[in-house]
């Protein structure tokens, strides 16, 4: 492995989850394209690995295989210019390299206004999945063939064999489609898969519908947040959400005092000093959504189990017990 492969796998560690480097050449981390196991989060099946005088990518359980430099783009396009050019200095740019020459033109990005799809609530599987839930139909859309449609806005599933029908959360940032998360309707072993088109845009639901001179409530999933005023909903680990304009953030986490990742989140959030609900004693539901199906006037409920501070410290230590 040459040492521009090297410093740029250097570079782009801190994106990568559990990122260790195994032996010389070998490097393994939690696979950010499928997002490896959101049950076990210990799971490391993401690999760098030397193929004669290149770099590839593979992940054991997505089944993605690329090359070091395509790895590189899709993950951090500003980076991935860098790395083009110094490649090019050092002269790896001939046979053996996949590595293209650089390209010194430049053109603005072109995203998808909105998704030419049917809304939810025209399709009566979607439709009833979500009235069922008592979330509103008219907010999400419906693909019969989600990994298909997928590819018409990013090519990133070479199988589409087993497609299969999801609910489509969409993504937007300033009035662009930015990305997208597919809610499973069936038995599926994936129930969330989240698609990037801009890979540099935020992973949040509902950014362009807030006030952010007001407190914004950030939920754990899109479907809570509608339940919610002035709310998000963070499609991916909790992220710095203060450079998209929030200065005041509510954090709402699942109702789950067992849950040694939501316990590790919540404390995290007390120790930055932000706000946090907790909640109280006698509510067995564990999210927004299964409470409001029980007859809970959620927005009451977080409104007053709102903390910050050594009050937060204290009531989360009570919560933990229960």
């Amino acid at each position: 492995m040459n040492h521009v492969d090297s410093k740029f796998i250097n570079l782009l560690s801190p994106k990568l989850q559990k990122f260790k480097r195994v032996k010389p050449n070998l490097y393994n981390f939690r696979c950010p394209i499928c997002g490896d196991s959101k049950k076990n989060k210990s799971k490391t099946r993401g690999y760098l690995y030397s193929v004669k005088a290149d770099v590839n990518f593979k992940c054991h359980n997505c089944g993605t295989s690329m090359t070091f430099s395509n790895f590189l783009k899709q993950l951090d396009p500003v980076i991935h210019k860098q790395y083009v050019f110094e490649r090019f200095k050092e002269g790896k740019t001939g046979r053996s390299t996949v590595v293209e020459e650089p390209k010194f033109e430049f053109q603005s990005p072109k995203f998808k206004k909105k998704l030419d799809l049917p809304k939810a609530s025209e399709h009566p599987r979607s439709e009833g999945y979500l009235l069922a839930r008592k979330v509103d139909p008219s907010k999400f859309y419906y693909a019969e063939k989600f990994k298909s449609f997928v590819n018409t806005l990013k090519p990133t599933f070479d199988d589409v064999e087993n497609d299969e029908e999801r609910i489509i959360i969409p993504l937007y940032y300033q009035n662009d489609l930015i990305g997208l998360q597919g809610r499973s309707l069936g038995l599926s072993k994936v129930k969330y898969i989240t698609i990037m088109i801009n890979d540099d845009a935020p992973k949040i639901y509902g950014l362009d519908n807030i006030r952010t001179d007001a407190p914004v409530y950030v939920t754990e999933g899109p479907f809570d947040s509608t339940f919610i005023r002035n709310s998000i909903a963070m499609c991916g680990a909790d992220a710095d959400i203060s450079k998209w304009g929030i200065s005041n953030p509510v954090w709402i986490y699942d109702n789950e005092p067992r849950n040694r990742e939501i316990l590790s989140r919540i404390s995290k959030t007390i120790d930055s000093g932000e706000k946090v609900v907790i909640w109280p004693s006698g509510i067995d539901e564990k999210n927004i959504n299964d409470m409001v199906m029980s007859g809970l006037d959620v927005q009451s409920v977080i409104e007053s189990n709102t903390y910050s501070g050594l009050e937060a410290k204290l009531k989360f230590t009570t919560w933990k017990k229960i």
